[in-house]
């Protein structure tokens, strides 16, 4: 969550806040990848949406 409450909008839907617990879950269930690799993923890559989607592909191939 965005600590400047004035700023709002679809900005922090390109990022997956690799701090946050759920939604390195949603994440890895999402991808039908455990949370482990979700975590790795986050870690290598970092937090772009559209970059771990296509990492994610990738890696259940």
């Amino acid at each position: 969550m965005a600590d400047d409450k004035s700023k709002r909008g679809n900005a922090d839907r390109r990022r997956v806040a690799g701090g946050e617990g759920y939604e390195v879950s949603y994440f890895a269930k999402k991808h039908g990848i455990t949370k482990d690799q979700a975590e790795g993923l986050i870690k290598r890559i970092g937090n772009d949406r559209n970059k771990l989607n296509a990492a994610a592909e990738k890696l259940k191939k």
